[in-house]
């Protein structure tokens, strides 16, 4: 594989479209190129991101089983940031279940001439409850041994009122059954009365965040008599270019994964450093699972856990440490967990584990080794993982002769991105013990 100068186009915008009259707008915000060929800096004017893919396509092919993060946010594509600080806004789901806080107050039980009871419940959070939904109570039976349903009447300023739709009947009449701190509260579905045109407002607010890109950078140099001299194999340029790749990338998947979110300044350059935070603190949500002693309830806990309560896709990765992965690969197969077969995304190779909730693809990664997590893991859904760039991955020539520094070809490699996971839920850190 080839990384030389030649292979990568510069993107170092040489004219503006007002200052080129041969890029000419479109009739829907297009660009046209009239009366020139088309060149790549051309292109990288007009369409930047034609180029940037096409580099990332050939960035991937370098050691993809080493950096995964790295691996799947260049094939997932990429948003353009105009600045080094992004913000973005990840979305959450309306809780769906609370607990009761206090006994049912048998003097808040009010029963009215057609024998419907209404109840007030005070509850662990009685803002998820508007007007109209009905709601299970698990655990507790109503008629014929049913689980209890209630309907929302109103919400109040402590408390939540209720009507019992299946009370349990005892000696002709109906009752309220025993409902103590700890029951578990469900949101069901709304009920509406025929003549009912509107109904509760629900709307969601996203929550606004933000992450830090980091200049990534890589400087590779060699020497003319170095270059003339002759070697016992032919490594060339090219191979020392692709070797700074392999550490940039690997140096970039620590920072994506394990990397704090900071802005500080170098004293000595006198400028502001831009570090990115990593996904690892971005998950949602944390697992803890026992190593020492992994079986099938550990494994169905741990699937449940990933892909249960809106928790996004039904196949997700599991990027793993040596010691997590050890005990992955201890664990007898069952009806309920089963290992499929090798498969290959993203150009890279997994090992599947279907369960009933859903598909794990694992991975070893020296990564999480090296940065003291090797009994841990990552549960990571890639619908929900987006890369920004301020500054695409470009490899730029330095002339040190001409400025009279250094006798050396020399070339940088430099990106500037971040990842970030829009729907953090979707998630789960797991921490091996």
């Amino acid at each position: 594989m080839q990384f030389s100068n030649n292979t990568f186009p510069t993107f170092n915008l040489i004219y503006t479209m007002e200052e080129n009259q041969n890029l000419v707008p479109g009739h829907d915000g297009g660009t046209h190129v009239s009366g020139t060929p088309l060149t790549t800096a051309l292109t990288a004017d007009a369409a930047p991101d034609l180029l940037v893919n096409s580099i990332d396509r050939r960035i991937v092919k370098v050691r993809p089983m080493s950096t995964p993060i790295d691996q799947l946010s260049r094939h997932a594509g990429a948003r353009s940031a105009s600045s080094m600080t992004v913000e973005y806004y990840s979305v959450d789901t309306k809780r769906t279940e609370t607990e009761v806080i206090s006994d049912l107050d048998a003097a808040s039980v009010v029963t009215d001439d057609d024998g419907n009871i209404t109840i007030s419940l005070r509850t662990g959070c009685d803002q998820i409850f508007d007007p109209s939904e009905t709601v299970l109570v698990p655990g507790v039976s109503g008629a014929d041994g049913q689980p209890l349903v209630l309907y929302t009447v109103a919400r109040r300023e402590r408390g939540v009122d209720f009507s019992v739709v299946n009370p349990v009947m005892a000696d002709g009449a109906a009752q309220v059954p025993q409902i103590t701190v700890g029951c578990k509260l469900v949101r069901m579905g709304r009920a509406a009365a025929e003549l009912d045109v509107q109904t509760a407002q629900f709307s969601a607010l996203p929550r606004k965040q933000n992450n830090n890109c980091q200049i990534f950078k890589m400087q590779v140099e060699q020497s003319t008599l170095q270059k003339l001299a002759g070697k016992e194999v032919g490594w060339t340029f090219s191979d020392q270019e692709e070797a700074a790749i392999i550490d940039m990338r690997l140096g970039m998947e620590k920072n994506f994964v394990f990397g704090a979110k900071a802005k500080i300044m170098d004293n000595v350059k006198n400028e502001p450093v831009y570090l990115t935070g990593g996904i690892w603190s971005q998950a949602g949500r944390q697992f803890v699972l026992r190593l020492a002693k992994l079986g099938e309830g550990d494994m169905i806990d741990l699937c449940s856990a990933a892909f249960t309560r809106n928790a996004g896709s039904k196949q997700k990765l599991l990027i793993a440490g040596t010691r997590l992965m050890e005990s992955l690969s201890r664990m007898e197969c069952t009806r309920s967990i089963t290992a499929g077969d090798t498969m290959v995304r993203w150009g890279i190779e997994f090992k599947e584990i279907r369960s009933n909730f859903g598909s794990l693809l694992v991975l070893h990664s020296e990564v999480f080794d090296q940065c003291g997590h090797e009994s841990d893991g990552l549960v990571v859904d890639p619908e929900y993982v987006t890369k920004y760039v301020h500054l695409p991955f470009k490899v730029e020539k330095l002339d040190l002769r001409r400025s009279g520094q250094r006798n050396t070809d020399a070339v940088v490699i430099t990106e500037a991105s971040c990842l970030v996971l829009r729907y953090p839920d979707a998630h789960m850190r797991v921490i091996g013990e």
